[in-house]
């Protein structure tokens, strides 16, 4: 193992290098996802074929996830860092440039083998370059890619589409990366070459991981197009993806040298952080989703009416999530209960957004989206102090493949589930609502005021969707309960970083001549038979 590397100057840009990175990468991919319809029909793509663009970028970031934490090891950290922001940033001024959809189907697995390369290396880089007493703050950094980096996108989305040049979509990512490949060029150190690390690789692993990581994301994100059960498929695919994934859990028990080191998990802080990560997908995805998906859909809100409500979010991420770490840094603060009074904080802010309206603007989020950014990173900073505080430098690779692939994986199902959600809720209110009207004949009765048909259509159609949108507030309810239940039965109490101990002393030579008489003064041994 190196030396550890002195902390200074130099290494703290090469991290802020890793991190503009890290933060791009998932901005880049949610703008590129919110103006998904606009960039589509700008190429000249079905809805199909823009559906699948999606699709094998997630299953190609999901999958490098996997496997960034060795090849990072074994190619050492700075390499792999500068190939991955370098790799990125080309593939990304490529993409608009892509004249057929099999060339942008390439460079958009491409990126996203580029993009799943960039995330873990942020954790690995906090646990192993960081000083105890700052490597909380770097948690905190990790953390903003799950709370800053999702709710920038709507901003950014309604800058491009204002400008009028969808490829800025694609092109805002590579200025950012080159500078960050500088940066870690500059301020990481470069470690040896490890190759013989490559004959110890877990092959079948990686490819059984792979396999259902692709499967379960192909699946998730097209059932909803193919009409999930319906679908052989779908059926296949999922199937397939959970069998295969379920063998590639047993077979990492048994490697000596796995992906998943499924050990760390009898470790109950870190199998409460792994747990709580995932279903908190649901949460952030929610919160960052509903205001703009509902301010556009039913009072028709032009992307730059956005602007506010988004960077409501967004911006104060930066200070509140070193804040948060700098109150858990004291030992008399016990980080469960920072933890509990986040998904408090969240539990008013859905509670307040069941009572949506159709009179609602973007006015009646602010206290909403004021709660719910206090509330996040008083869960995700805590959370990933008690995940991490009992790892080891050398474990960080593991932990590293776990957290972030399982992360991406529940992300992915998290936008499934809330996508079905919608469409299923809407689909049951207009059905109800048409049926209330159905009942008084033909005319609304005071329902709803309008004279025309299709405008009482418009309207059923409007207020379904309200509907729906209250009620997701409602089902985020059961999750926010869930984890308050669980941060209070399943972590034990983490205390901060605290320095490693100090070596035991070596006695001196003369401490040790008076332990031990030197060999001379030893009794010797008499020859047999003296």
């Amino acid at each position: 193992m190196a030396a550890p590397q002195p902390f200074n100057l130099r290494l703290a840009l090469g991290l802020v290098g890793i991190l503009l990175a890290s933060l791009m990468s998932g901005v880049g991919e949610r703008v590129t996802q919110t103006v998904l319809t606009d960039v589509v029909g700008h190429f000249g793509f079905s809805h199909d074929e823009g559906s699948w663009l999606t699709t094998i970028y997630s299953a190609a970031e999901v999958s490098m996830m996997l496997l960034a934490g060795w090849l990072a090891v074994t190619f050492s950290l700075r390499r792999f860092a500068i190939g991955a922001c370098l790799s990125l940033a080309l593939f990304s001024l490529l993409v608009p440039l892509a004249d057929s959809f099999p060339m942008m189907a390439g460079l958009r697995v491409a990126q996203g083998l580029a993009s799943g390369s960039i995330l873990p290396l942020l954790m690995m880089s906090a646990l192993r370059f960081l000083p105890w007493h700052s490597k909380l703050y770097g948690l905190s950094a990790y953390a903003m890619t799950a709370t800053f980096g999702p709710y920038l996108s709507a901003p950014l989305a309604a800058l491009y589409g204002d400008l009028g040049d969808w490829n800025l979509v694609f092109w805002e990512t590579a200025p950012v990366c080159l500078l960050a490949a500088a940066l870690v060029s500059w301020g990481l150190p470069q470690d040896p070459l490890k190759l013989e690390r490559c004959k110890q690789f877990d092959w079948l692993g990686a490819l059984l991981g792979v396999t259902a990581l692709c499967a379960l994301v192909a699946g998730m994100t097209q059932g909803e197009r193919l009409d999930w059960g319906n679908s052989p498929l779908i059926v296949a695919l999922l199937t397939t993806g959970g069998l295969v994934f379920v063998t590639f859990l047993i077979h990492e028990w048994f490697h000596p040298m796995p992906l998943y080191k499924l050990q760390l998990l009898a470790r109950r802080n870190f199998a409460f952080g792994i747990i709580t990560l995932c279903t908190f997908m649901f949460l952030t995805l929610a919160a960052g989703t509903i205001p703009a998906a509902f301010l556009g859909e039913v009072q028709g809100y032009r992307p730059m009416q956005l602007f506010p409500v988004m960077l409501t979010m967004a911006l104060p991420q930066l200070l509140l999530a070193p804040l948060v770490a700098t109150l858990i840094n004291r030992k008399s603060v016990d980080s469960r209960y920072v933890m509990a009074t986040g998904l408090v904080l969240i539990l008013i802010s859905c509670l307040l957004g069941s009572q949506l309206t159709s009179d609602w603007n973007r006015d009646n989020f602010y206290l909403i989206e004021v709660l719910n950014t206090l509330g996040q990173p008083m869960v995700v900073v805590p959370l990933l102090m008690n995940a991490t505080g009992a790892l080891s430098p050398l474990e960080g690779p593991f932990a590293t493949a776990m957290v972030n692939s399982l992360r991406a994986l529940f992300t992915v199902v998290a936008s499934t589930v809330y996508g079905s959600f919608l469409v299923t809720r809407e689909a049951l209110h207009t059905t109800r609502l048409g049926e209330a009207l159905g009942l008084q004949g033909n005319q609304p009765a005071g329902l709803i005021q309008v004279d025309a048909a299709s405008d009482i259509t418009t309207r059923i159609s409007e207020q379904a969707s309200v509907m729906s949108y209250a009620d997701a507030y409602l089902a985020i309810i059961p999750f926010v309960m869930a984890l308050l239940i669980l941060v209070m039965v399943l972590p034990i109490r983490a205390y901060p970083p605290q320095p490693a101990p100090a070596p035991a002393p070596q006695p001196e030579p003369a401490q040790r001549s008076q332990s031990q008489p030197p060999q001379s003064q030893l009794p010797q041994a008499q020859p047999s038979g003296a």
